[in-house]
């Protein structure tokens, strides 16, 4: 009989592209489960039927280019996605799902946790808006200010979170609209990349001074071309480029730890996914009330 030992640490090809690479069985092994430590929800049914919506920014990336020129196969990964949005629907949010060109948004699908109910019947429900997300910068146009029905943003992880998202205009007038209508922002793992686009245009970040948790850089530097999970390293570096920006990164592994510093919401990783989605239904049942 087999154990994780004997699964290779070599990332896994990806007959889709030229030189792209899903992770290493290995590194899945140890990554991965058919379960979550989802145990129930908090305040069920306590906004529905209300006017209040959560924007979800998903990334319409598959492939991460990194240094050696090999692509990792990535995506947002799911569980940071859809349990986070099982605890926000269940207590009567509707989500509407945008990326930046409008097309569908890519899934980590070797991390699906298959035998979790929640995390499943979640996707099911959002399957469709994934397929046909909304355009974020019509959005934009149209759907931001003073009256919108957004009481949030959501940015998912997964290593495409890191593609895009800091480099958009888009991205940086959502969150400047977040934060001069004070709505919450929240987002874990290698989602809050996206925190870097509001500095664009500025001289100062205007989360410069807050504090966060992120995935650390030294997992991506270190454990996770061990083992195989990417390919090569990253061009740049989530934590570093956010500490440069007068970000304190408060984790320096992955717990599951999650924080809140005034609106924005944040988690270390796939393991915090859960208790992010009680704390932001939590805080969103509450902002709703006011």
């Amino acid at each position: 009989m087999s154990d994780a030992t004997d699964l290779s640490k070599e990332p896994a090809p990806d007959p889709a592209e030229d030189n792209a690479f899903f992770p290493s069985p290995y590194s899945l092994s140890k990554y991965t489960a058919p379960k979550t430590d989802f145990d129930g929800v908090r305040h069920k049914g306590a906004c529905a039927g209300g006017r209040w919506k959560v924007l979800m920014i998903g990334t319409d990336e598959r492939y991460l280019l990194t240094e050696n020129g090999k692509f990792f196969s990535t995506g947002n990964h799911p569980v940071e996605m859809l349990l986070p949005l099982h605890h926000m629907t269940e207590a009567g949010f509707d989500v509407d799902v945008a990326t930046l060109s409008g097309n569908p948004v890519k899934l980590e699908l070797w991390a699906m946790p298959e035998e979790d109910r929640a995390v499943m019947e979640t996707y099911e429900a959002i399957k469709p808006k994934l397929k046909e997300p909304l355009k974020l910068s019509e959005v934009v146009a149209d759907k931001l200010g003073p009256e919108s029905d957004y009481v949030a943003v959501f940015v998912p992880g997964g290593h495409g979170a890191v593609i895009g998202l800091a480099e958009s205009e888009d991205v940086t007038e959502t969150l400047d609209w977040a934060l001069a209508n004070d709505k919450h922002v929240i987002t874990l793992c290698h989602g809050p990349a996206a925190l870097l686009a509001a500095a664009r245009g500025k001289d100062k970040s205007p989360f410069a001074g807050y504090s966060l948790c992120v995935f650390p850089d030294a997992l991506d530097t270190g454990a996770n071309l061990e083992m195989g999970y990417l390919p090569g390293r990253l061009r740049w570096l989530v934590a570093d480029l956010l500490e440069k920006q007068g970000v304190e990164v408060l984790n320096s592994g992955i717990t599951g730890q999650t924080h809140q510093d005034r609106r924005l919401l944040t988690g270390d990783s796939p393991l915090a996914s859960n208790a992010l989605g009680l704390l932001s239904a939590d805080v969103l049942v509450e902002a709703a009330k006011e």
